[in-house]
């Protein structure tokens, strides 16, 4: 696929221009190191390879040769550099290299490449792109959300109730009071965790699972998702019921759901009251 034109207006990428950045670059960096790159832990206690910093520093100057007046805040970055990309006050590209690192580096094929831009504390324009599946998730703020170039749109699908739900939950981190009653007495039928938060929020848009629940993301995890999901027409908020993005480093707590339906009994089995806007 040829690499994107420079876009005529470098505050709105055009997302298939952004996808198709995402995509060589996965091809070129991640899928000829998938098994074969050991990870490092952090002091955070994370996973960093050295795919992760070659997959960054390629899209950091991509993204930069592209829409060079847009600054780069990237899992991997220095703290204080992310800081400052996000106090610029405008549009900033929120970039997950490799999302699933834990899953890339043991040779587990389920991770992703994340980018989504901000613009006036809001996404505008998301991707999520799966090299193992090929399959490129995107969304841009008020015109809707796709995979594969075809409409997402939970309203579209059945919504079967809680009972009958496959349901995404990380246990990782949640409280063990929490943990505990989702095993002793789950209300879904069937749960799944494969590491990569990204892929979940597509998922959730793309009705792979019905509810979904995370006990703490980076804004790396949940910035492009979050919107591939609403403008799927599913709904998310933090388990104290607060919207889930903000432009703000810290983690944030994710519930969330394809259909009105499954959100309000999942809120309502955590105990969770969602805010208003």
């Amino acid at each position: 696929m040829p690499s994107p034109p420079s876009p005529p207006d470098p505050a709105t990428p055009d997302p298939e221009a952004v996808c198709a950045l995402a995509r060589t670059a996965a091809r070129a960096e991640l899928l000829p190191r998938f098994g074969r790159s050991a990870g490092v832990r952090k002091d955070d206690g994370s996973v960093v390879t050295a795919a992760d910093l070659a997959m960054e520093r390629r899209l950091a100057a991509e993204l930069t040769r592209y829409w060079p007046q847009i600054p780069v805040l990237a899992e991997e970055m220095d703290p204080a550099a992310q800081r400052a990309a996000l106090g610029t006050g405008g549009a900033v590209w929120i970039v997950d290299p490799l999302d699933g690192t834990s899953n890339f580096a043991a040779g587990v094929p389920f991770f992703c490449v994340s980018l989504a831009l901000v613009r006036g504390g809001r996404v505008h324009t998301a991707v999520v792109y799966d090299p193992v599946r090929d399959e490129g998730f995107a969304a841009v703020e008020g015109r809707g959300a796709w995979c594969g170039g075809q409409p997402l749109d939970c309203a579209a699908r059945p919504a079967p109730p809680l009972a009958e739900a496959v349901a995404g939950v990380d246990f990782k981190r949640l409280s063990a009071d929490l943990a505990g009653r989702l095993v002793r007495a789950a209300p879904y039928r069937s749960q799944r965790n494969f590491g990569a938060a990204a892929l979940d929020w597509c998922w959730v848009a793309a009705g792979r699972y019905a509810v979904y629940l995370h006990g703490g993301q980076q804004l790396w995890d949940h910035a492009a998702g979050s919107l591939i999901l609403a403008e799927a027409g599913g709904r998310a908020c933090t388990l104290e019921g607060e919207a889930v993005f903000r432009p703000a480093l810290g983690p944030r707590s994710v519930v969330a759901a394809g259909t009105p339906r499954a959100f309000g009994e999942w809120c309502a089995w955590l105990g969770v009251t969602p805010l208003r806007d």
